[in-house]
């Protein structure tokens, strides 16, 4: 079938495609390749003619249309496990993506043509006018107001309030962090151990200020017991632990 083609400008050769689709009416999904190659090698050769600089990616497409019509004029193979794939598949994929962005790009000009006939002013409102404040009527403005509403408001306020308080943390305590050093520890204990050379284990306990302080001096003591400074016995089963201190001046 002989077709003369208008030259015109297109954008690439996926832009032609689009252009001899919609000129002969057929749909994208089931494109007539034979036809179409025809008419696009007839526009590449009016190019050739006009501006051979121009025509590389043209040519590059026609390339990819003639091996699509060589696939589809071959007879296919006879397979009954796999469905044959259309050869015409990637083509037509590449086609609804560009008419996609073809669409977008049509959508902003016509935004940028609408921006471009619109005029912005900057506020000239003078200062007296911007200054207006419209005066207060306080008669009007408390004229339903009583003494009455006045006290279910601050009691509606005040529960508010109320209702925010966490019935149980709020009877909570403050947690205040016990700053306790191990070192420090030991070294009350050495100096300690000078004065006593012998000492109860739950005395010692016992003279501590809180649950932190007691699990540092008895951290204290197992490190004065690993370096054999002090010595620890019992003499009975749940009886008081004793203290032997092997430290001198």
């Amino acid at each position: 079938m002989e077709m003369t083609v208008k030259l015109q400008v297109f954008e690439g050769p996926l832009d032609l495609l689009l252009h001899l689709l919609e000129k002969n009416k057929v749909n994208i999904y089931d494109i007539p390749i034979v036809e179409i190659t025809n008419q696009y090698m007839e526009y590449i050769a009016e190019m050739k003619r006009q501006d051979l600089n121009v025509v590389s990616e043209f040519l590059v497409m026609a390339a990819t249309l003639i091996d699509i019509k060589s696939r589809m004029l071959l007879p296919a193979p006879e397979t009954e496990d796999e469905e044959e794939e259309d050869p015409r598949a990637e083509l037509v994929q590449q086609l609804l993506e560009y008419k996609m962005y073809k669409c977008m790009a049509y959508e902003l000009r016509d935004r940028q043509m609408d921006a471009e006939r619109v005029l912005f002013k900057e506020p000239t409102i003078p200062p007296e006018v911007a200054e207006y404040e419209e005066p207060i009527n306080m008669e009007e403005l408390v004229s339903d107001v009583t003494l009455a509403r006045l006290n279910e408001i601050f009691k509606s306020i005040m529960k508010k309030q109320v209702d925010k308080i966490d019935p149980i943390r709020s009877k909570f305590g403050k947690i205040e962090k016990e700053e306790v050093s191990l070192s420090d520890k030991m070294a009350y204990l050495e100096n300690y151990c000078l004065t006593h050379s012998r000492f109860s284990f739950r005395s010692l306990l016992e003279a501590q200020a809180g649950k932190m302080e007691i699990i540092v001096t008895f951290l204290a003591i197992l490190e004065l017991m690993k370096t054999g400074k002090i010595f620890i016995s019992q003499e009975h089963t749940f009886d008081d632990i004793l203290i032997q201190s092997k430290i001198v001046a």
